[in-house]
């Protein structure tokens, strides 16, 4: 339908032209005085105007053009310089990931003469640089921040912390975070660097917080945050524990306290049980996380838990518990170790004995060896004491 109009229109133009033409338009004269006149017609002086118009037309581009030939020159080399200098830049990113680091240096420094904007090519030259071990030119690409004012200030803090971490400077990589933003407030990437800055400097207190601040973030899933809370919290349990002092007004210590500070959902890991009953124990308060060990083993069966659970204290109690329990799980060698364990507290001799003899039957381990060499030694029975210290060597020596 639209091709039609168009023809339809078309033809109507066409016919109004040989129309238009067919007219007698006169003629146009053209007068000197008192030296020439020339006459034509009409329709030929309006075909002379409009070409003479089209080449005034034309002639004016021309010049223009002429005229404007050496700006458009240096718009073109200005062009393909930026040009070349991101390409170079390009490259030098490629290189870096590869591992190809004089390459990217290179690059770097050929990007950094050639373009306007030159802070992506400093940084990528200073870390370059720093992987190549060469600290002087590091230095002074680094340094070249400093000229590019206040809109390169957080980017080279950044690189700066996080060269430095990879170094293993994290002192250097605190000062650097720490100027980043003086009132604390950072963005997730200076965060997960403080993180690690943090746990390296063993500041567990700031550690837990930006953990959890990450969390809150969904910057960390809790599969990633559960092993870093576990070192966290042993970490601050180990350090109370060696400066804690017992109290005697009935009050929790600073121990019992700060177990108690952590979140029920985060005391329940596995991973953190195994390593706090064990400094509980030590402490004299293993009864502070045997309730959280029962109910976990009461909710999955766990044998390396079970054989911890000796160690909580209360001894009438556990045993009661730990014989309940071995009605379900009889052949347990964590839960036998224990209940021997337990035993040999309450001068049970025969019943430690059994247990232990049959945590050893089921599986072989040093520890229990060594149970069962202690307790030859209680019953004065130097020949199995000996037998058993001399199988724990053995197992020691064949563990290297």
């Amino acid at each position: 339908m639209r091709i039609l109009i168009w023809v339809i229109i078309i033809f109507a133009l066409a016919v109004g032209a040989s129309m238009l033409v067919s007219q007698d338009w006169g003629y146009v004269q053209l007068v000197v005085p008192q030296q020439w006149r020339m006459q034509m017609s009409t329709k030929l002086f309006v075909l002379l105007l409009l070409a003479a118009f089209i080449a005034a037309y034309l002639l004016i581009r021309l010049v223009r053009g002429a005229l404007a030939l050496p700006e458009v020159v240096v718009q073109w080399r200005e062009r393909r310089r930026r040009q070349r200098a991101d390409r170079s830049l390009r490259e030098a990113v490629v290189f870096l990931h590869e591992g190809r680091y004089a390459k990217a240096l290179k690059l770097a420094e050929k990007a950094y003469k050639a373009s306007d904007q030159p802070v992506a090519s400093i940084l990528l030259a200073a870390r370059a640089a720093h992987a190549l071990r060469d600290d002087a030119r590091y230095r002074e690409w680094i340094g070249r921040l400093d000229e590019e004012g206040e809109n390169a200030r957080m980017a080279r803090l950044m690189t700066e912390a996080e060269l430095a971490v990879i170094s293993c400077n994290f002192d250097e990589a605190a000062t650097k975070l720490d100027a980043l933003q003086p009132d604390g407030r950072r963005h997730v990437a200076a965060l997960r660097l403080s993180l690690r800055v943090s746990m390296a400097l063993w500041r567990w207190d700031e550690a837990l917080r930006l953990i959890r601040l990450l969390r809150k973030h969904k910057a960390l899933t809790a599969d990633q945050a559960q092993p870093l809370l576990c070192r966290v919290h042993i970490e601050r349990l180990r350090t109370c524990a060696d400066e804690s002092k017992p109290t005697d007004d009935g009050k929790d210590d600073a121990l019992t306290e700060m177990w108690k500070a952590i979140p029920e959902d985060e005391r329940e890991y596995r991973q953190l049980l195994w390593e706090a009953v064990p400094l509980f124990a030590r402490a004299g308060k293993g009864r502070v996380v045997r309730r959280t060990l029962e109910r976990l083993l009461d909710e999955e069966w766990d044998t390396e838990l079970a054989r911890l659970y000796g160690l909580c204290g209360d001894v009438g109690a556990c045993l009661a518990k730990g014989e309940c329990w071995l009605k379900d799980h009889p052949e347990d060698p964590g839960l036998l170790f224990s209940l021997g364990r337990l035993c040999v507290e309450e001068r049970l001799w025969g019943k430690a004995e059994t247990y232990l003899s049959l945590s050893l039957r089921w599986q072989p381990e040093v520890e229990t060896h060594l149970a069962l060499a202690d307790l030859s030694r209680r019953l004065e029975r130097s020949e199995d004491e000996q037998e058993h210290y001399r199988a724990a060597v053995e197992m020691v020596v064949a563990a290297w």
